[in-house]
């Protein structure tokens, strides 16, 4: 069977692109890595920034993002995809059980995942008090002293989104420079309300329900400190899940899928949505956004309109 399209990817971004690939009428199917649909919203503990639902829980939202798609007849195979192919008018999907999917167009959304410290404590506290994204969870931690760990371009921008709201942001970092670009650091140093903790790790995240507080290692000095704080926000990178595709779509150095807001890739019939494409705002809206604009590429593709 060739379906008209496989959506690779069952979070945000594959949901909302089944959800308008079905009322569009095309014959797909969504090849998820996981039974649970919803991708990592699930392990969002609250989501205050998506239009219209302030305050959802996000398990709560992964599921009705999966209602919705079922709703309209989405199909769904359990499998890890291993490869794809290009082979002209036809696309294969290959999964870990050699089993073979065909289909006249792909999108792929396999989203990103946050890379990790793995501190103590960190998995344990994720949603209650770890957070990997300021600008989805800032807003909870107004008026109170928060941490934010990295060095780059990204972790100096959170530090100074969330010096707007919070009483103080101390910046971990584990070298004596930080790589993020110079305007920024004008702008962080020239906050009265940022303190970077130099040549610092962390090496444990504690709490009781919620954080409350972190473990830091000199890293030069060999002593270690506790941070009273109640949120961490940590900005290590981010890692797309794209080994399975880097050989088939051109992807760039940090091996996100180039593709632009169409969400079409270099390759014909080959779509990328959500977080595992190149783009500047990685959030639920913007997943869900890409899934209606990868469908409306593909019904192009499909119809021999464009590319």
């Amino acid at each position: 069977m060739i379906y008209d399209l496989i959506i690779i990817g069952s979070g945000p971004a594959g949901l909302s692109a089944a959800v308008y690939g079905r009322r569009a009428g095309l014959n797909l199917l969504v090849i998820e890595e996981k039974p649970m649909s919803g991708g990592q919203v699930l392990n969002t503990y609250e989501v205050d920034n998506y239009l219209g639902l302030p305050g959802i829980n996000g398990f709560d939202m992964g599921v009705k993002f999966k209602e919705h798609a079922d709703a309209m007849g989405a199909q769904y195979k359990t499998a890890s995809v291993t490869a794809i192919a290009d082979r002209g008018e036809v696309k294969v999907v290959t999964t870990a059980d050699g089993t073979e999917y065909e289909a006249k167009a792909l999108i792929l959304a396999t989203g990103a995942t946050h890379k990790t410290l793995g501190a103590d404590g960190e998995a344990q506290y994720v949603g209650k008090g770890v957070s990997y994204c300021a600008t989805c969870d800032g807003a909870f931690f107004k008026g109170r002293d928060v941490a934010v760990v990295g060095g780059g371009d990204v972790a100096v921008e959170d530090a100074i989104y969330l010096a707007r709201m919070c009483r103080k942001v101390y910046l971990i970092h584990r070298r004596d420079s930080l790589r993020a670009a110079g305007s920024l650091q004008d702008k962080l140093f020239s906050s009265d309300r940022v303190e970077v903790l130099w040549n610092r790790t962390v090496s444990a995240i504690c709490g009781s329900d919620l954080v409350e507080s972190v473990k830091l290692r000199h890293v030069t000095e060999q002593t270690e400190e506790v941070l009273p704080v109640e949120g961490v926000f940590i900005a290590v990178g981010m890692q797309p899940n794209t080994a399975a595709f880097r050989d088939s779509v051109p992807c760039d150095d940090g091996g996100y899928v180039i593709a632009g807001e169409d969400c079409a890739t270099q390759v014909p019939g080959i779509f990328a949505a959500g977080d595992i494409r190149t783009k500047q705002v990685r959030q639920i809206v913007t997943a869900v956004a890409d899934g209606a604009c990868a469908v409306a590429a593909a019904e192009r593709y499909l119809n021999g309109t464009r590319r």
